[in-house]
């Protein structure tokens, strides 16, 4: 069964996300790659949904955050988009107002009912706006750390706005706060897109060279018409076959099981998690119970919950953190998916 790729727009509000979001989907047109597009708005009305392709499927979810208050929703709406449009690819774009990892909470807990990889959390930092705001404080700079830690991919953008000097404070104040992300510094969010490539063949991490050029800070700005070709390095390692997605910073791992499997031997890879993972969720069916259940892991506890799903529901089971060894983890849950385990 096909695995439909998620990518997440983030930033905080007037930064930048429509406009990229419309790059990337004539990134995608140019290719023929069918998208569709989830715009989520605090409002009644979805004003930047008028700026994009009206031929591009859309679903909208108003008058409240998928972080909080509809996030509940974000599961329907995925899963009648994907039926209806069988788009090749989910483009998200979040309110300027959401808190990222409640929405990436929200898109893992939709792995629950359909095939779905989320690949990447581009976020787009407004460099006048961080500036001001680090200078200040408050709630609103506060939202804009933690928009920027949970990137996969920064773009800081509007940086004809900010004299080279600000530029390179702006710079130095995202590298703070997320030193693993690819950093590109735009002007209208004119980029090179390889982050939303669907067939980019997997990564390896960077040498000790490559590290030091990743994490030294830009100098050179894109212009509006900006053609060059900057070998912004992505240090993502991508396997479809396997189902999962890790990030040198915030890393899923969704992993869809083959069969049924050893309670005991289950519960104890749960228990047993490192510390670098802070959430898990998903689906499984256990051999010696001959039950389905839903489990849920936070601040290092577990919980199953008996279930009889509705429909054809994969078990699965999804892992949120930073910088766990997936590879070991992926060892551990083919082991114990091993019919003659014991």
């Amino acid at each position: 069964m096909t695995v439909t790729p998620i990518h997440l727009l983030s930033g905080f509000l007037g930064s930048g996300k429509t406009t990229l979001l419309n790059h990337v989907v004539d990134y995608y047109k140019a290719q023929d790659i069918k998208a569709a597009i989830i715009m989520n708005e605090l409002g009644d009305v979805n004003l930047d949904g008028q700026f994009v392709d009206q031929a591009v499927p859309m679903a909208e979810m108003l008058s409240g955050c998928i972080c909080c208050t509809i996030r509940g929703d974000l599961s329907i709406e995925l899963k009648e988009l994907i039926e209806e449009h069988r788009p090749d690819v989910v483009i998200i774009e979040s309110t300027g107002a959401a808190n990222p990892m409640e929405i990436i909470d929200a898109i893992t807990e939709a792995t629950l009912f359909m095939r779905i990889d989320l690949r990447t959390i581009a976020t787009v930092v407004d460099g006048p706006e961080l500036l001001a705001r680090s200078k200040r404080g408050g709630r609103t700079f506060k939202l804009m750390q933690d928009q920027i830690r949970c990137a996969t991919d920064l773009i800081v953008n509007k940086a004809d706005k900010l004299a080279p000097e600000e530029l390179v404070e702006v710079q130095q104040l995202v590298r703070e706060l997320n030193a693993y992300a690819p950093l590109t510094v735009t002007v209208r969010c004119m980029t090179q897109l390889d982050m939303f490539d669907l067939k980019a063949a997997p990564k390896t991490k960077p040498d000790a060279n490559e590290k030091r050029q990743h994490d030294s800070v830009s100098e050179h700005v894109c212009g509006a018409n900006c053609n060059h070709d900057h070998g912004h390095g992505h240090d993502h390692d991508h396997d479809q076959a396997d189902g999962y997605v890790s990030h040198a910073h915030v890393m899923t791992l969704t992993h869809y099981i083959a069969g049924p499997v050893n309670s005991h031997a289950f519960e104890a890879l749960i228990k047993n998690l490192p510390q670098e993972v802070y959430r898990a969720k998903g689906i499984v069916t256990f051999t010696d119970t001959n039950s389905r259940f839903l489990f849920q892991y936070a601040y290092r506890e577990v919980e199953f919950i008996r279930i009889t799903p509705q429909g054809n529901v994969s078990d699965v089971a999804v892992f949120i953190g930073e910088h766990f060894a997936k590879d070991v983890l992926e060892k551990e849950l083919a082991k114990i998916e091993d019919p003659y385990w014991e």
